[in-house]
C-alpha cells in the first residue's frame, strides 16, 4: 500500500486553490456578446425552450453529464461517522475519479441531516439539477431505506456505491473464480463475514447471479445471522440461516467461498485449511484484509484470493465500476440503475478479464504474463478498455429493460465518443508510474540539497517508484530532511567531498574519456567534484540506473557533463528534447524544445526519428507534423525549405511513421482545415499529435506559452538519444513534475536493461 505522509496529504489538499475540484466554463466568455449569450438576455431563449419541453434541459444545459455525489458523512471510508464537513474531501475525491475515468462532471453535496426521511426529501428535490445521483458513505441500515425511497421518487439513475460497487466488482471476480475451479455458483457454499451495506448488497447480487440463499451463511459483529437473534433489521433478516451452525469455524468447514467485508485479521489460517478443495477467499477489509494475503496463500496451494489492496493480485476496487456504470446510464438518459444494468456490468467485467490483455496494460504493470487465471480474475484499474466494455453493456441493458429515454443507435460512434470523453492523456502518466513501480530503479538526484528534490524523493520512495540516491552535502541534506519531517533513512546519501577514493577513480575515467579532447587529469579531478559529473559517472559505471538533475541549473550546463561522460547512443548524431503537453483531447508531443538551436535538414530528420520512437515509448502511435510558417510550399524561405526537405527525408527513412510537412501549427492540428484545403495530407484523417519544430526558438516558445497561458500540463523535457537514462528537469520544476520525470527515468532504465 502507498505510504502517505500526513503533511504531504494536507499540503496536497490545501495548496491554492484549496480542494481538488473547480468549475470551468465550457463556452467562451470573453466579449460583451459572449456575456449576453451566456446570461442576460440570451439565456432567456433556452429557458423558454426548456419551459415548453422539460427534456430540452439535456439539450441546453450540462445536466446530462452531471452527477451529484451526496452524503451525510455517517460512514466515511474507515473513519466512521465523522459528519458532513469532514466527509467533503472524500466526496471531492469521488468527483475526481468520475471525471478522470469517465469524463463525468460532479457537484459534491454534503448534507447535515441524519433523519432518513428528511434526507430523502432534500435529495429528491435536487432532481432538476443532476443527470444522476451517487450516494456515498451513508451508514446502514439507513442507507437501504434512503436508496429505496429515492429510487421510488426520482427518475434519474441513482446508486449507493458503497453497496453496489463492491457487489458488482466482487460478483465479476466470483463468477470467474468459480469458473476457473469448475464450480457452479448455484452449488457454492458461501460464508459472508460482515453484514453492513456492502455485505448485504454483495449477498443479494450473488443470489441474482445464481447463488442459492440457503447456501449463504452471514455473520455480523454479534455472530451468526440466525432465527434466534432478536436484534435483526429487515435487511439482515433476509439472510437468516436455518442450518445448525453457530460459529465461523463451523461455517468455514467445507465452504467454497469466504467473502469478508468486516475487519482486519479476523480469519485464522486454520479455518482456511478446513475449506473445500480450491477455496475462494475474498478478504476485502481495508487497509488490512481479514487474513493477510501472504499468510493465506502460504496456507493452501489451491487457494484463489482477492483483496481490496493494490499491492496484491485481484484487487476489488470500486473504480472498476461506478464511473462506467453512470457513464452508460447517463448516455441513454436512464430513469434508474436497475438490477439488469448492474448484472450487465458484472458480466462485462467478467468477460473483459478473459480477453487478451493489450500491450498498454502489460506495460503499465510491467508484466507480460497477465492473462485470465487465478491471479487475474478481473481487469486492472488502468485498463483503458473498461469504459468501452462496461458503459455500452449498461446502456444496452437500460434500453432492453425500457428505462432508457434516449436509445443509442450508432454503437461504433458511441465507442469513439467514449474514448474522446476521457482522452488517452488521462491515463498516460498513470501507466508510466504503474510500470515504474513494478521494477523500481536506482535514481541518483544530483541536487539532493534542495527541499523539492527531497520531497520528491520521499514520494518516489514511499510509492516504490524508484530507489533514490541523494547526492550532495551530507549535513545540509540531513538538516533539510529533519526540518521538513521527512523519512529518508533508507536512502543512500553520497557526499562527493567525502569520497576521496571514488573521486580519484572517477577522475581517471573522465580523463580517459576526454584526454584527446583537451581535458587534463588535473581538470578532471576538479570536474568530478561537480555533482552532475559525479552522478553521470555513477550511471556510466552502473552504480545508479538513471540521473535526474537540472532543477537549479540552466539546461545547457546540465546536459553538457552528461554528454561528455555518457554520450549518445549508437547511431545517434544529436540528442533532442521533447515535452508532453497534456490536453483534454489527447497528449501532444513537442520536439525539439530544449537542445538544438538551429538543426540542419539532416539533424531535423534525426530529431523526427528520435521523437517517433519516444512517442511510441508512451504507448502512442505518432502522427508527426513538421512545422513552419508555410503550408506545403505556400511560402518560400530558408525555414520552410528545411522543414519540407526534412519531412521528405524522414518519410523515406521511417516509412512506418505518419509524417507530413511543412505545415503551419493550426493546419496540423485542425482536421477540418486539412480535409478542406489539404485532403492529400496523411494527417487529414486524424490530425497531428506530434509537432516537430524547425528550431529551438519556436519549440521552446510554443510549449512555454501553452503551459503558462493555455493552462496545459507539460511533462518533460524528455531527453532523447542518450546512451543511458539521463533526464533533465525544467528549471524550477514542481514536486509533481519531478516525480513524473523520475517515473519516466525509471521506465527508461527498465527498457535500457531489457535491451542489454
Amino acid at each position: 500500500m502507498i505510504k502517505i505522509n500526513k503533511e504531504e496529504a494536507l499540503n496536497y489538499h490545501s495548496q491554492s486553490p484549496a480542494g481538488k475540484i473547480e468549475v470551468v466554463p465550457t463556452k467562451m466568455v470573453s466579449t460583451q456578446l459572449d456575456l449576453a449569450l451566456a446570461y442576460s438576455p440570451g439565456v432567456a431563449e433556452p429557458c423558454k425552450e426548456i419551459a415548453a419541453n422539460k427534456d430540452d434541459v439535456y439539450k441546453y444545459t450540462a445536466k446530462g453529464n452531471l452527477v451529484g455525489v451526496i452524503t451525510n458523512g455517517t460512514a466515511v471510508l474507515g473513519l466512521g461517522n465523522i459528519g458532513p464537513d469532514a466527509s467533503k474531501p472524500v466526496m471531492e475525491g469521488k468527483g475526481v475519479l468520475f471525471k478522470k475515468f469517465a469524463g463525468i462532471d460532479v457537484f459534491d453535496i454534503e448534507i447535515d441531516c441524519t433523519d432518513p426521511e428528511e434526507f430523502v426529501r432534500i435529495v429528491s428535490s435536487l432532481e432538476p439539477t443532476f443527470g444522476g445521483i451517487n450516494l456515498e458513505d451513508i451508514k446502514a441500515p439507513e442507507c437501504f431505506k434512503i436508496e429505496n425511497a429515492l429510487r421510488e421518487k426520482m427518475n434519474i439513475p441513482l446508486m449507493h456505491d458503497d453497496q453496489h460497487g463492491t457487489a458488482i466488482i466482487s460478483g465479476a471476480a466470483l463468477l470467474n473464480a468459480l469458473e476457473l475451479v469448475g464450480k457452479k455458483i448455484s452449488e457454492a457454499q458461501i460464508v459472508m463475514n460482515g453484514a453492513g451495506a456492502a455485505a448485504i448488497s454483495c449477498a443479494k447480487l450473488y443470489v441474482a447471479l445464481g447463488a442459492k440463499l440457503d447456501n449463504i451463511v452471514m455473520f455480523d459483529k454479534d455472530g451468526i445471522i440466525n432465527p434466534h437473534r432478536n436484534d435483526l433489521d429487515i435487511y439482515r433478516a433476509q439472510f437468516v440461516t436455518l442450518r445448525k451452525i453457530n460459529t465461523l469455524a463451523e461455517a468455514m468447514n467445507g465452504a467454497d467461498v469466504f467473502v469478508g467485508l468486516s475487519a482486519g485479521n479476523v480469519l485464522p489460517p486454520e479455518l482456511v485449511k478446513t475449506m473445500a478443495k480450491n477455496p475462494i477467499v475474498f478478504a476485502l477489509a481495508n487497509p488490512d484484509p481479514e487474513i493477510p494475503y501472504d499468510l493465506a496463500m502460504s496456507t493452501r496451494d489451491d487457494l484463489i484470493m482477492a483483496t481490496g489492496r493494490s499491492d496484491h493480485p485481484n484487487q476489488v476496487n470500486n473504480v472498476l465500476g461506478f464511473p462506467y456504470i453512470f457513464r452508460g446510464a447517463l448516455d441513454v438518459r436512464a430513469t434508474e440503475i436497475n438490477e439488469a444494468m448492474k448484472l450487465a456490468a458484472v458480466k462485462a467485467l467478467s468477460e473483459l478479464a478473459k480477453e487478451p490483455v493489450p500491450d498498454i496494460v502489460n506495460k503499465a504493470y510491467a508484466d507480460n504474463t497477465i492473462a485470465f487465471g487465478r491471479e487475474y480474475l478481473i481487469p486492472k484499474p488502468l485498463d483503458p478498455r473498461l469504459i468501452t466494455a462496461i458503459s455500452p453493456a449498461v446502456a444496452k441493458a437500460a434500453m432492453e429493460t425500457g428505462v432508457a429515454r434516449q436509445p443509442i443507435t450508432d454503437w461504433e460512434g458511441y465507442h469513439n465518443q467514449l474514448l474522446q470523453r476521457i482522452g488517452i492523456d488521462q491515463k498516460l502518466m498513470n501507466r508510466i508510474i504503474a510500470q515504474a513501480k513494478q521494477h523500481p530503479k536506482r535514481v541518483v538526484f544530483a541536487e539532493a540539497d534542495h527541499v523539492k528534490i527531497l520531497k520528491a524523493a520521499q514520494i518516489v520512495k514511499d510509492q516504490k517508484i524508484a530507489q533514490p540516491i541523494l547526492l550532495g552535502n551530507r549535513k545540509k541534506i540531513e538538516r533539510i530532511i529533519a526540518e521538513n519531517n521527512l523519512d529518508l533513512s533508507e536512502c543512500v546519501i553520497i557526499d562527493p567531498f567525502e569520497e576521496d577514493e571514488k573521486r580519484e577513480k572517477f577522475a581517471q575515467i573522465l580523463f580517459d574519456k576526454r584526454k584527446r579532447k583537451g581535458l587534463s587529469l588535473f581538470e578532471s579531478r576538479r570536474l568530478v567534484r561537480d555533482r552532475i559529473y559525479f552522478g553521470s559517472l555513477m550511471v556510466e559505471l552502473n552504480e545508479a540506473d538513471a540521473l535526474i538533475s537540472g532543477l537549479t541549473r540552466d539546461y545547457s550546463k546540465t546536459i553538457s557533463p552528461a554528454l561528455q561522460v555518457i554520450g549518445v547512443e549508437e547511431g545517434v548524431n544529436k540528442v533532442a528534447g521533447m515535452y508532453i503537453i497534456l490536453s483534454k483531447k489527447e497528449p501532444y508531443f513537442f520536439a525539439d524544445t530544449t537542445v538544438n538551436v538551429n538543426p540542419t535538414t539532416e539533424e531535423l530528420c534525426d530529431i523526427i526519428g528520435l521523437t517517433a520512437r519516444a512517442v511510441r515509448f508512451f504507448d502512442t502511435e505518432p502522427r508527426i507534423a513538421v512545422l513552419s510558417y508555410s503550408n506545403f510550399g505556400s511560402n518560400s524561405g530558408e525555414m520552410p525549405e528545411k522543414a519540407r526537405k526534412a519531412a521528405e527525408m524522414a518519410k523515406q527513412r521511417y516509412p512506418s511513421v505518419i509524417i507530413d510537412g511543412e505545415m503551419q501549427a493550426n493546419t496540423a492540428l485542425n482536421c477540418d482545415l486539412l480535409k478542406e484545403h489539404y485532403p492529400f495530407s496523411e494527417l487529414a484523417e486524424k490530425g497531428a499529435n506530434t509537432l516537430v519544430f524547425p528550431d529551438l526558438t519556436s519549440g521552446n516558445i510554443a510549449y512555454k506559452v501553452l503551459q503558462e497561458i493555455g493552462g496545459a500540463e507539460a511533462i518533460g523535457p524528455v531527453l532523447m538519444g542518450m546512451r543511458k537514462p539521463v533526464h533533465i528537469l525544467q528549471l524550477g520544476s514542481s514536486i509533481r513534475e519531478i516525480v513524473n520525470m523520475v517515473a519516466i527515468a525509471v521506465v527508461d532504465a527498465q527498457n535500457y536493461n531489457r535491451s542489454l
